[in-house]
């Protein structure tokens, strides 16, 4: 009778380990998926060998849980820590096609910029266009990433998460009166800096940050102001983008130039540094640039 017991305690462990696994796999469906180009993409089965050579892309399968699945990357993709010991397939902006077929991928997931990608096609392999054009967009590109992958569970764990986050942020500076700022990108030219303007996720994070971006008006998402318009703008601060912990520009070579030394920002010394990954990159840690924008912009209702 003790031995029949412990046959039954067996099975009705065996059977839930069967319904876990199967319940994660129930989260996939075989299909045609449409990507951020409009492309119709067939998904047979869920995608074991995966190469990204965008960034963003890379940290979002990574916070997916997915990094075992991703073999290969670009070298650009340095977060997280994992992702640099994965094999490099080139450069962001020139992937070796040779490489990507080497690897043997089910799935390639790129951005839609590189045109030699297109010629996966002709060669049989699957790839997907992730390219999200605002912090919805992110979202959904996590939830369709979810779904392909067969973690549609997680996809929405960390979308909640991030949805959470967010309204933290926001609901903080509420209220808060609207400081004016510029998002200096490059000052190679002192008179003539690179800013974000509308349509970048810069220029809605400083909004949501309750900052007023002195380039809101301009007529695309990334642009060149003169020193004139700048100064007419008056900033009250200024943030300089940086990479791998070095700035384009130093806040000095700004305190250093007389039209500069007109602005507001740096008569009180409020020029500011963030990382640039953190905005740049549509990602799970956009929350974290939201974050640091809404410091530097209200520093007052986070200290």
């Amino acid at each position: 009778m003790r031995l029949l017991r412990t046959f039954i305690g067996i099975f009705i462990i065996l059977s839930l380990l069967v319904a876990v696994g199967s319940g994660c796999n129930q989260e996939f469906e075989p299909g045609t998926y449409t990507d951020d180009m409009g492309r119709q993409v067939s998904i047979d089965a869920i995608p074991g060998r995966i190469v990204s050579h965008v960034p963003s892309i890379t940290e979002i399968l990574f916070a997916l849980g997915l990094g075992e699945k991703v073999v290969g990357v670009s070298e650009y993709c340095d977060f997280p820590e994992e992702a640099m010991s994965k094999p490099s397939v080139g450069n962001y902006f020139n992937p070796s096609i040779e490489k990507i077929v080497a690897l043997e991928p089910d799935l390639v997931l790129t951005d839609g910029h590189i045109e030699s990608i297109k010629q996966l096609d002709s060669l049989g392999i699957t790839y997907m266009v992730i390219e999200p054009r605002d912090v919805d967009g992110i979202f959904k590109d996590i939830e369709l990433l979810g779904r392909v992958t067969g973690v549609e569970g997680r996809a929405g764990e960390l979308i909640k998460n991030m949805e959470g986050e967010i309204s933290r942020i926001v609901n903080q500076v509420e209220g808060a009166p609207t400081v004016r700022v510029i998002y200096v990108l490059d000052v190679t030219d002192l008179s003539n800096p690179w800013t974000a303007g509308p349509g970048s996720f810069v220029d809605f994070f400083i909004a949501m940050a309750g900052g007023e971006n002195i380039a809101s008006e301009a007529p695309a998402p990334w642009v060149q102001f003169s020193i004139e318009e700048v100064v007419s703008s008056d900033p009250e601060v200024i943030i300089l983008t940086s990479k791998h912990g070095t700035t384009f520009t130093s806040p000095e070579a700004l305190k250093g130039h007389s039209a500069w030394q007109a602005t507001t920002a740096v008569k009180r010394g409020r020029i500011c540094i963030i990382d640039g990954d953190l905005i740049d990159r549509a990602g799970p840690r956009i929350v974290q640039g939201l974050e640091e924008i809404a410091r530097i912009i209200h520093p007052e209702l986070f200290d």
